[in-house]
């Protein structure tokens, strides 16, 4: 309660600060968000904690990590607990809902100061390319920014024209543009629109990268193939790029590709959020890598949940997109089981990793992955009933028709957001994961 008052306090003072007059707004409102992430900090409880020995069932508390787990609370706090609608229509958390035009989170961040940002001079500007506008307006408005005016149209020929429709001399430029299908008309794109900030005189320019394509090919594994992951750096880099911030690479060993700095961010917790409060006791958890390739990702997953136990399903893969499973390293008898992974495209992995784990008497299986590809025939594999739900990310749009019941989005609007933040102030990014 006293911390609440404190936040109260943070903010009256700040909001003086923000009207009275000769106020410096941007201090104000760094002084405000600095003021709520501390406050927080003795209110909101770890992950961890969610998930300890000593207590049976999962506490339903939500956020896991207050600098940009707070918006989220504040604007969805109404949404119901339920994943999925009646129509089989997944609910997509965080910042969307019925009715949602981005005004709430407006609004909120208005009230501390920081809705006029975009109309003071402000030198960070936020421009949002076609492959992904929701998140980009999602972003936009947890940052309480607005997006920058951006034209973009293709010819007849196919060809991609890209206009700012306002000034960026010296200003830093944030292009929010994953690469999913169609990956070379989204590259493409990405492309044009740094090399037009960059004949526009922006000071510095960051491509924000929620889904990074062309991350499987970061290695030959027989002999005359490409390395597309370093050519695709390499273009971005050449094309004018000052740093990459990318979500949930397929390998970190990427961001070595890249002769700029790559700030790399994870959808772990966002994901580990939304499970909290699924109810789920902390000893019938176990985590299990689809493949020996993931091994490392889900022994990070699973050390968040209190060092839960960890299986893993070894494979052969016989061609691209076709793989079959072996053998299961692990036990799974009677438990829940959280598959993670980084993406589902075709979803044979995954599905037939599912189908091992009932073999072997799991109780129920989860499937949570950060990259929502979907290629087909990925839904007919996901919605066959082998899982209880699956639960993705919103850095690649999910088409309507893709919808099945057991579909559920989770939004990394915020975590984005903060990181643009952190990474315009100077300020540390990987303290987000701590």
């Amino acid at each position: 309660m006293r911390a609440l008052e404190h936040v109260g306090a943070s903010l009256s003072q700040a909001s003086s600060a923000v009207y009275g007059e000769n106020a410096d707004r941007w201090a104000a409102a760094t002084s405000v968000r600095t003021a709520v992430r501390l406050s927080l900090k003795s209110i909101v409880q770890p992950v961890s904690s969610l998930f300890s020995p000593s207590s049976r069932v999962v506490s339903s508390c939500s956020p896991v990590e207050p600098t940009f787990s707070f918006l989220r609370c504040t604007v969805a706090n109404s949404l119901a607990n339920s994943s999925v609608s009646e129509n089989g229509k997944p609910v997509v958390l965080a910042m969307q809902h019925e009715g949602w035009n981005g005004s709430a989170a407006s609004r909120t961040l208005a009230d501390v100061g920081m809705g006029d940002l975009h109309s003071n001079g402000s030198r960070l500007k936020i421009f949002s390319g076609t492959a992904n506008p929701q998140l980009s307006q999602e972003i936009a408005c947890y940052m309480g920014l607005n997006l920058g005016g951006i034209k973009i149209k293709r010819f007849a020929d196919g060809e991609i024209y890209v206009q700012l429709q306002e000034s960026v001399r010296g200003c830093d430029v944030f292009l929010v543009q994953p690469t999913c299908p169609p990956a070379n008309e989204n590259l493409m794109e990405l492309l044009i629109m740094i090399d037009a900030c960059r004949r526009a005189s922006a000071k510095t320019i960051t491509a924000v990268i929620p889904y990074f394509g062309y991350a499987r090919a970061d290695r030959r594994t027989q002999g005359r193939e490409s390395i597309a992951a370093k050519l695709v750096a390499n273009l971005i880099t050449e094309a004018g790029a000052n740093r990459v911030l990318a979500c949930d690479l397929h390998s970190g060993q990427s961001m070595g590709y890249f002769d700029i700095p790559v700030d790399h961010v994870y959808g772990q917790p966002v994901i580990l959020d939304y499970l909290a409060s699924k109810m789920i006791s902390s000893d019938d958890l176990v985590v299990v890598s689809p493949d020996v390739g993931g091994v490392a990702r889900a022994r990070a997953f699973a050390k968040k949940l209190s060092d839960a136990p960890l299986a893993i399903v070894d494979k052969r893969r016989h061609g691209h997109n076709i793989s079959e499973v072996m053998n299961l390293i692990g036990d799974v008898q009677g438990k829940v089981a959280v598959m993670v992974d980084d993406m589902i495209d075709t979803a044979g992995t995954i599905a037939n990793s599912a189908a091992l784990l009932h073999q072997e008497g799991a109780r129920e299986v989860y499937a949570c992955c950060t990259h929502a590809v979907f290629s087909p025939p990925a839904i007919e594999r996901l919605s066959g009933g082998l899982f209880q739900e699956v639960i993705v990310t919103n850095t690649i749009p999910v088409k309507e028709q893709n919808y099945f019941p057991q579909l559920t989005v989770l939004s990394v609007a915020n975590l984005l957001g903060e990181t643009i933040w952190r990474v315009y102030d100077d300020s540390s990014v990987s303290s987000i994961f701590q």
